[in-house]
């Protein structure tokens, strides 16, 4: 009776397949726990997946990802845990995919997608096909970026530009896709605009001398001087990063662009002439000073000169003396430039009127009395 039980067993054994370490084999899942997998892969021994063989995600709960009754490829790492089962890795064997799959993209220079796995001090780490690619800081975006938290997440896209799986460097690279888009649209975009030309962008940042807009594809500048027909002292309380401008193609030099906000329909000069000829009577409000008058505003882009000798009838040492920025005062106008631009204020010719007036009505009635006496 025991020889047939030792035939029997050596049989059963023989009419199982054999395995080794390193080898990829196919199962069956029979049974799945938050933490393991047991797959029957035809061998006289179930083969086990722990979590931590499975993906490189921490806490995943594999009764959400597998079922009982899935077929599971798996590479084994050793033929007897210990506890006479067998050792397999899913994550490894995707991991040996993956290398291929990056080496494939190397090779032909593919554009690859993933998503960041995680962001680190000095870049971040993308997975593909459970094999990791860093993506250094520098090669991240076209330009410096300090905070790299916002790509926590995003999927994008790169290419790989070393691949040593042996030294466990696979560097990917996204700065050059965006070099390179960034070149074609610069080609689009200057072939479709010119002088004159009114183009929606978005302000990509602010300075103290103006703003930089993103037209797609390059970058304008708009000039303090070119905000406003008006006076901007600081374009940072004007302009946020962010917003959507349009603007107008003032000049273009090589690829340097240079935006306005000067549109010409707003120019307050093209009716001024009316508005501020000599002998007009305006209100306007004092913008700035200098030893030798007072500036101004007589709307936003017109600026009228109040000479220190044209403040009033009395001497004035400097404007500061008798006037504030800010201040609304009523002048007339005595000089209108249109060529150059100059408008010329007093005051004093509103403070010698009434006494003008005056003289005139006295005039009339000294004639009105003479006639009387004839």
């Amino acid at each position: 009776m025991s020889e047939v039980l030792n035939e029997f067993e050596q049989m059963l054994e023989e009419s199982l397949k054999t395995i080794r370490t390193g080898e990829i084999v196919t199962g069956k899942v029979i049974d799945v726990k938050e933490d393991e997998i047991v797959l029957n892969i035809g061998y006289k021994s179930d083969g086990i997946i722990p979590r931590n063989e499975y993906t490189n995600e921490s806490g995943v709960d594999l009764t959400t990802v597998v079922k009982v009754g899935d077929e599971m490829e798996a590479k084994v790492i050793k033929v007897n845990d210990g506890e006479g089962q067998v050792a397999l890795s899913y994550k490894r064997l995707a991991a040996d995919r993956g290398n291929k799959r990056l080496e494939e993209a190397f090779n032909n220079q593919e554009v690859l997608t993933a998503k960041v796995a995680q962001v680190l001090d000095g870049g971040l780490s993308v997975v593909v096909e459970e094999t990791r690619v860093f993506i250094p800081a520098s090669l991240v975006s076209d330009s410096y970026e300090r905070d790299l938290s916002k790509y926590a997440g995003q999927e994008i896209e790169f290419v790989i530009t070393e691949f040593n799986p042996r030294r466990r460097r696979i560097i990917g690279d996204r700065k050059q896709l965006m070099v390179a888009r960034k070149a074609e649209m610069q080609k689009a975009l200057f072939e479709r605009i010119q002088i004159g030309d009114r183009v929606e962008g978005v302000v990509k940042n602010v300075t103290d001398f103006g703003a930089f807009i993103d037209l797609g594809g390059a970058d304008g500048l708009l000039h303090i001087s070119e905000m406003s027909w008006g006076r901007v002292e600081n374009p940072k309380k004007v302009f946020k990063a962010g917003e959507k401008l349009v603007t107008m193609i003032k000049d273009i030099n090589g690829e340097k662009i240079a935006l306005s906000l000067k549109f010409p329909e707003a120019n307050p000069w093209a009716d001024a002439a009316s508005k501020y000829g000599a002998g007009n009577i305006v209100v306007g409000r004092v913008a700035r000073m200098t030893d030798f008058g007072a500036f101004v505003e007589l709307e936003p882009g017109v600026d009228a000169l109040l000479h220190v000798s044209q403040i009033s009838r009395e001497h004035v040492e400097k404007p500061a003396d008798v006037l504030s920025i800010g201040q609304e005062i009523e002048a007339k106008i005595v000089d209108f430039n249109e060529a150059d631009r100059k408008i010329s204020l007093s005051m004093k010719a509103l403070q010698m009127q009434p006494m003008q007036d005056d003289y005139d009505v006295v005039d009339v009635d000294v004639e009105a009395m003479a006639a009387e006496d004839m």
